[in-house]
């Protein structure tokens, strides 16, 4: 099965900054949208951030002005840069490419990663 990797998660006060990194394994192709995810304890996983291969970009109302996406869709890798970060950024922060691979094709999520903001 193909995994997606991230990092760049960690520990950091409010106003800093995190850079998150998500790489597949392998390679997944006719990859549609790649995007960010973020669930907070208690609380329902929600959209951080898409990128289509156009280079469209889509974020959550939150995050607008704070948060850049970018990426490579042929290399399977998706950034996200956040800035000013706040309290309420903490989260587990999850990479999503959705595209086709040898075993079919559907959404790929991976493990994901912590991010939390001290105040």
């Amino acid at each position: 099965q193909v995994q997606l990797v991230e990092s760049g998660g960690g520990l950091v006060q409010a106003g800093g900054s995190l850079r998150l990194s998500c790489a597949a394994s392998e390679s997944i192709f006719s990859v549609n949208a790649m995007g960010w995810y973020r669930q907070a304890p208690g609380k329902q996983r929600e959209l951080v951030a898409t990128i289509t291969p156009g280079g469209d970009t889509e974020y959550g109302d939150s995050v607008k002005g704070r948060f850049t996406i970018s990426g490579d869709h042929a290399k399977n890798t998706v950034f996200l840069q956040m800035n000013s970060l706040k309290g309420e950024d903490t989260a587990v922060y999850y990479c999503s490419q959705e595209g086709c691979t040898a075993y079919g094709c559907y959404p790929h999520w991976g493990q994901g990663t912590q991010v939390t903001v001290s105040t």
